[in-house]
């Protein structure tokens, strides 16, 4: 084996921007196609929307003009703006910013001068304009470099600064941006900041009642068990409610950064509804039974936080400020004092609380016995029928438990069937892709309680495998896909998996883990090229692409397309549906009107789409007369 040299030709030193492009999960987690609420092109909007929002903090303009056409994002605000003769180092020199600065910024969500820098080096097309008292300069760069930098000029412009970049689609390739996943983002910096107005592609989004408004449009009033408790205190906000969903739902901010992940101020939220609620009724609640069906939201206020990754996803701070008190007892002591004051004066959501822990009480202990004996048979299922083959990234070298960034970067395909499964198993990267396989169709599981999950063989080793028993705290992956047949058959198991989630775990899907394969339909090709497309339109414009006879396929199912060829449609350039619910969803109307009884509505529903079916089936056979006159002719 030939010697591996190491000396001064292997010591490299990067600029900034190259860094940047190499690790860029180190600035701004996965990548991803814009499927994924997590995905980059979203940390990028937000780090240049942070800026905007500090100084709305600091009281510096209340309004944000935020526009994407065709890829390209368009942020104005109204604030300070950059000074002038640092426009440049702040967008281009990293550990360069106003937020080290605690006079200037106070409480601010950015901190690290990393931010835009991030942004710039991962743009093809990046520009940023700022005004200041009659005067501007502007920028112009690609992926880092520096194109164009005007000198300072006279301006009619308000104060503020004008950021605008494209992603470059070398390192996001075939990135979309997802209009629900940029409204839901918009709608919480508005709700952390009551009375900011944000204007998105000419729609205005401001809240008046902050964390309240966040709840109310979260939930469905018919849902919930009592009225909405809204706390406010200095540096801190929180709601609270029970509905009548399984296990908990929670929204988290610090400083205004929606921490998807939790953190140190969670915990101490959940903990602290907890020994209230067990003080208030002098009873010593199981926690599971307090925290059942929860929909709750904190908001915190720290200065200098202390996140636990660049994106600043989950809060890693123990303390208030650098010599302040410790967040948990901060949070212990206000929902204390506060929660147990607001009970006292409104005896009808205490009295109402208590029936919904003693209700959840009574379940939990009705399904205890089934759910031990489940448990244990699944145990056994897992080991002898090997349904799932796991992925290696969740065991770490003692092979016992699996790290945060191992579930982030983690895949699980849901399918139906030997050959499907088998296609899928050959083909994922055993590195962090898992195979679930189901044997048939799974229970249709609409209006029934969560005690046949137990019951169920099937469902409960789904349960098991995604570890989600006791809600999705632990979820053992973080995208969970549906993985079916694109035929009738297939939809129906794709139905009766989506009744499943909804019904018993939502907040899976509320919290965007459910995903749906798409794969394509058909496989156009001459002896030259090949093409996978994924529609009827896609296909036509393959065959006219190629210059001899085209051999065209229909795939029927996953099991007919080959290990070979499937590498391509679950790697790097997978093509997800993410399952989105809008906010006030009913699910139990959904639900009702796609797997209740028969319904005129329904009906029309699917003789409509069935024309649509009849219509794409009669041109294939036009088309298909057409290839053989042809090849007799």
């Amino acid at each position: 084996m030939a010697e591996i040299r190491y000396d001064e030709d292997n010591i490299r030193t990067l600029e900034w921007k190259e860094h940047i492009r190499m690790r860029p999960g180190m600035y701004i987690g996965k990548l991803g196609d814009g499927s994924s609420f997590e995905d980059g092109i979203y940390i990028l909007l937000k780090e240049v929307i942070d800026n905007s929002i500090d100084e709305y903090v600091m009281g510096n303009g209340k309004q944000i003009d935020i526009s994407i056409i065709d890829g390209t994002v368009r942020i104005r605000d109204y604030g300070r703006g950059i000074p002038l003769g640092k426009v440049v180092d702040c967008v281009s020199k990293i550990n360069t910013g106003g937020k080290y600065d605690s006079k200037a910024f106070k409480k601010s969500v950015g901190l690290n001068g990393v931010g835009t820098k991030a942004v710039n080096a991962l743009s093809s097309h990046f520009k940023v304009a700022a005004f200041r008292e009659g005067q501007a300069k502007t920028a112009e760069f690609s992926k880092g470099d520096l194109l164009h930098e005007s000198k300072i000029v006279k301006s009619d412009e308000t104060n503020g600064t004008l950021i605008e970049f494209t992603p470059d689609d070398s390192i996001f390739k075939h990135f979309k941006f997802r209009h629900e996943y940029i409204e839901n983002q918009i709608w919480n910096y508005a709700y952390l900041n009551a009375g900011l107005k944000i204007n998105f592609n000419g729609k205005t989004y401001v809240s008046k009642n902050g964390l309240l408004d966040l709840l109310e449009r979260k939930t469905d009033p018919e849902t919930l068990r009592y009225a909405i408790i809204h706390l406010v205190g200095e540096d801190i906000e929180v709601v609270m409610t029970h509905g009548q969903q399984y296990g908990e739902e929670y929204y988290s901010f610090v400083n205004g950064q929606n921490t998807t992940a939790g953190g140190t101020h969670l915990q101490a939220y959940r903990e602290a509804i907890v020994k209230t609620l067990r003080d208030f009724y002098n009873k010593n609640f199981d926690t599971r039974d307090v925290q059942a069906s929860i929909i709750g939201a904190i908001s915190l206020k720290v200065e200098e936080p202390v996140f636990e990754s660049q994106t600043k996803t989950k809060l890693g701070s123990q303390n208030m400020a650098p010599e302040g008190t410790s967040i948990r007892s901060f949070v212990m002591d206000f929902i204390k004092t506060q929660l147990d004051n607001y009970l006292r004066k409104n005896k009808e959501v205490a009295d109402a609380i208590l029936r919904k822990i003693q209700q959840s009480e009574r379940e939990r202990k009705e399904i205890s016995e089934i759910k031990k004996l489940a448990n244990q048979r699944a145990k056994k299922a897992a080991v002898h029928n090997k349904k799932l083959r796991d992925c290696r990234a969740h065991l770490n070298e003692s092979g016992k438990k699996f790290s945060e960034e191992a579930r982030l970067e983690s895949t699980i395909f849901i399918t139906e069937g030997d050959s499907a499964s088998g296609s899928l198993t050959k083909a994922r990267n055993v590195e962090t892709q898992a195979v679930f396989s189901l044997r048939g169709k799974p229970l249709n599981c609409y209006g029934m309680t969560k005690k046949v999950v137990y019951q169920n063989e099937e469902l409960n080793l789904l349960q098991h495998a995604l570890d989600i028993e006791d809600g999705i705290e632990n979820l053992r992956y973080n995208r969970v896909v549906i993985s079916t047949d694109a035929d009738v058959d297939g939809m129906h198991i794709r139905l009766l998996l989506l009744t499943f989630f909804l019904q018993f775990f939502p907040d899976l899907v509320k919290q965007g883990h459910l995903y749906i394969l798409d794969t394509p339909l058909f496989r156009v090709r001459d002896k030259q090229k090949t093409f996978y497309c994924y529609n009827e339109k896609e296909k036509q414009e393959a065959i006219k692409k190629l210059r001899g006879k085209p051999e065209i396929t229909r795939f029927k199912g996953l099991g007919e397309i080959s290990p070979n060829e499937f590498e391509d449609f679950i790697g790097k350039d997978i093509k997800l549906d993410p399952v989105i619910l809008q906010d006030k969803t009913n699910i139990e109307d959904i639900l009702n009107y796609y797997m209740g009884k028969n319904t005129p509505e329904r009906q029309e529903f699917i003789i409509e789409n069935l024309k649509v079916e009849l219509d794409e089936l009669a041109q294939e056979i036009e088309e298909l007369e057409e290839l053989v006159e042809e090849t007799v002719g």
